[in-house]
């Protein structure tokens, strides 16, 4: 199976076999956002246009394969930028016509929980944490292809208030966010966790929704009230009850899904996934449980074709597979 996804600023294309084996895996990451503050959507689309094409043929290479070697081309149509999704699925739907390979349909959020299966198999049911930029749900997953909404962030998701908190706190170079979160994160390994008690949204509450809105106010007063050498000196410590906070919730609330749902096994997935105290933390806790967490290596965590193809794989397996009339869609839910 070919992947394409084109669904924010990465470019990539994989080859995956039918047992979830990774035959080739392009990514190739935009580097013209960060002096705008964030990622500007036509230049994704734009960029997606220039190098598609020469990926897709890298990856073959990459795979040594041919064309007629392929069951079929998989690709994201939603969420994401409207624009950078019309550039992949037009290219697939030009693809699945010039070589007649089915065309199939993959939702970005459905892509991250399979990148799971590249890793080997996570037996149902399960809990799964999707945690991204632009997304926070927990999805409970009786069997793979069925998708129960839990609860989701009513305002911010958890990779937003990463990236912002760490615009906050001057950790990001000129206007960007782009890899805010990784800064933020690289600040905190030093710093004093329990140095401030910033708030945790919705915790005790007997939901499993998020919120991180309030975060966010609440570290741009912190950072009001301080100057500017204080903030300085407490830099590495603001980080780190920051981030504190943010994982504190994803676990709190993924604890009391696990209770909820009685299920035996927590999958971990998305972008935020690959922060190394979320990953460490989730763990411990649903240990305790009694549980098994599983969370792809962080590699497969970011956006990537490999989970798409992964998806198309289960869904080709299926039997379902999409017509040319296949459309873009910047929000669509996934249960």
């Amino acid at each position: 199976m070919l992947g394409i996804e084109t669904s924010c600023d990465e470019t990539s294309v994989a080859i995956v076999s039918s047992d979830y084996q990774i035959l080739a895996n392009v990514v190739l990451s935009q580097e013209d956002h960060a002096a705008y503050g964030g990622v500007v959507p036509e230049l994704a689309s734009r960029a997606h246009i220039r190098t598609l094409c020469f990926i897709c043929r890298q990856a073959l290479e990459r795979a040594g394969l041919t064309w007629n070697e392929l069951a079929g081309i998989a690709v994201t149509h939603g969420p994401g930028l409207v624009g950078s999704l019309v550039v992949g699925l037009s290219t697939a739907k030009g693809l699945a016509l010039s070589t007649g390979l089915p065309l199939i349909g993959v939702h970005h959020m459905e892509a991250h929980l399979f990148a799971n299966r590249l890793t080997g198999p996570i037996p149902c049911p399960f809990v799964a944490l999707l945690v991204s930029g632009g997304h926070t749900e927990l999805i409970l997953v009786p069997r793979w292809g069925k998708y129960e909404l839990l609860g989701r962030t009513r305002d911010d998701a958890a990779g937003e208030a990463f990236d912002k908190t760490a615009k906050l706190l001057n950790l990001i170079p000129g206007k960007g966010v782009v890899a805010g979160g990784r800064m933020l994160a690289q600040c905190a390994a030093n710093g004093n966790s329990h140095a401030v008690q910033f708030p945790r949204a919705l915790q005790g509450q007997p939901n499993c929704d998020f919120s991180f809105s309030g975060l966010k106010t609440a570290v741009l007063n912190h950072v009001r009230s301080l100057s500017q050498r204080a903030l300085s000196e407490q830099l590495e410590d603001i980080a780190a009850s920051v981030q504190a906070a943010i994982v504190g919730a994803l676990v709190d609330k993924t604890v009391y899904a696990v209770q909820v749902t009685g299920v035996q096994h927590v999958a971990l997935a998305g972008g935020v996934a690959a922060n190394a105290m979320l990953r460490q933390e989730l763990e411990v806790n649903v240990r305790k449980q009694g549980c098994t967490m599983y969370c792809p290596p962080p590699a497969l965590c970011t956006d990537n074709a490999a989970m798409v193809a992964a998806a198309g794989c289960f869904h080709l397996e299926q039997g379902e597979t999409a017509d040319m009339d296949l459309d873009a869609f910047p929000r669509i839910s996934l249960a």
